[in-house]
């Protein structure tokens, strides 16, 4: 067995020697199955790679991916921030934590147009935190409550590690955005009575009063949300009536964010090509990484690996439960070191055939692992949204990491109510309309 599993210390070796160098994720997954391919078979590597990187890049299911994050940059480029705290802050001010509701909530209706944590972590936070600052509310709440609840832009559709997940097993994307709607309500919730408890737990927490406004005061300024509302029921609404794949939902999104871009007179040359720049970029990034994913994946395929360790681990005897343990622990770990698109791709390879063999459904499986990611984007030392949360605010990383260390308790909370209520991921895809064409 130590013979047949030789190759996992190549892959490994060759993985870590080239990320240390400061390679590319993506060139370092399409070196180490350049490594692989030489060493393990007599296929000629340029002409599978060549046929494997086009294959996964022109998938009609990832058109999506650069579609809903040019929505994302276009909406951070608007005033849709400022917009939203004054359309929430009044129905927040009278609850039990008052206004720093308004960073979950305000990430939570962010997360609904937008796919990525970090526009989510810079749109919402751009807004709350000089407000939340000029009223007195602690610190370390109001940093650590925001970098956990900008997570939420990886789970509530559209959600790009969702739509990488659901192109590297092949699963519907439809269905995985609208499996992660009701977890993302249940956690968002959860960071809500968390703010809720500390607020009464605090002993710095004396935030200043809120002028009293009326009901109609507070329906007037709800006017400012109708927008962002009306984007989020057109993007969530016709993927779960059927009306639209993911890829359609994503051109009516684009389409919405333009129009409200407008409206708001703050569509400007400057903003718009520096929108479609910036999803230039971070398209081209996450496509390198599965194009190297599946170079890698057909790599491994000729090694027997992946059915390897799938018969490895049946043979353990694991039940399901000690598997999502298992796997908890390895993908908390690897998000110490990678992000969560990487650690997507760079494992399904592997984790797929167990899942499978386990008889674990794959849309709950993708709840499970966006909410386990969610986690690495908070955990030192490369946890994306601290980096974000310091550039943000200047303070050190080890404040903003122990700022945001109960947020990660409550993802592993999270993650055991899912496998406690797995219906929670799976009732509504199975309740969806299907797409008619």
């Amino acid at each position: 067995m130590t013979a047949e599993f030789a190759p996992i210390a190549i892959f490994l070796f060759v993985l870590f020697t080239l990320l240390g160098s400061g390679v590319w994720v993506g060139l370092s997954l399409l070196g180490v199955a350049w490594v692989g391919m030489e060493l393990f078979t007599n296929r000629p590597v340029g002409d599978a790679m060549m046929t494997t990187i086009w294959s996964s890049s022109s998938s009609w299911t990832l058109t999506a991916l650069p579609l809903f994050i040019w929505m994302g940059e276009i909406l951070f480029r608007t005033r849709l921030s400022e917009d939203m705290f004054r359309g929430l802050s009044p129905w927040m001010a009278k609850l039990p934590g008052r206004l720093l509701h308004t960073n979950v909530v305000g990430c939570t209706v962010f997360a609904a147009v937008s796919g990525s944590s970090a526009a989510t972590l810079m749109t919402v936070g751009k807004m709350s935190v000089p407000e939340l600052r000029r009223r007195n509310y602690p610190e370390e709440l109001v940093i650590g409550t925001l970098a956990g609840a900008a997570t939420l832009g990886l789970m509530i559709p559209p959600s790009l590690t969702l739509i990488v997940y659901g192109v590297t097993i092949n699963e519907s994307i439809t269905k995985l955005f609208i499996a992660g709607i009701l977890p993302g309500i249940v956690l968002a919730a959860f960071f809500m009575i968390y703010i809720a408890v500390m607020s009464k737990l605090s002993k710095s927490y004396a935030p200043d009063d809120e002028p009293e406004m009326s009901f109609a005061e507070k329906l007037k300024n709800s006017r400012f949300l109708i927008p962002v509302i009306s984007l989020i029921l057109v993007v969530i609404g016709s993927m779960y009536l059927g009306l639209a794949t993911a890829t359609e939902a994503a051109a009516f999104g684009v389409i919405g964010s333009l129009l409200l871009a407008l409206l708001q007179r703050s569509l400007t040359w400057n903003s718009f090509m520096a929108s479609l720049l910036g999803a230039t970029r971070t398209s081209a990034m996450i496509g390198l990484i599965l194009a190297g994913a599946s170079f890698l994946s057909l790599s491994m395929g000729f090694t027997g690996l992946p059915r390897l360790l799938a018969e490895w681990i049946n043979s353990l005897g694991l039940t399901r439960f000690e598997l999502l343990m298992a796997l908890l622990a390895f993908y908390i770990v690897l998000g110490c070191f990678l992000d969560g698109i990487s650690s997507v791709v760079l494992t399904m390879g592997v984790v797929e055939p167990m899942i499978r063999q386990a008889g674990i459904d794959v849309i709950w499986f993708g709840i499970f692992i966006v909410v386990v990611v969610e986690m690495a984007q908070i955990t030192p030392p490369v946890g994306f949204n601290l980096f974000v949360m310091q550039g943000m605010t200047g303070h050190q990383m080890n404040f903003i990491a122990r700022a945001a260390f109960p947020m990660f308790l409550i993802m592993v909370l999270m993650v055991f109510v899912l496998i406690a209520f797995p219906d929670i991921a799976t009732w509504m895809p199975a309740h969806m309309r299907e797409i008619r064409f």
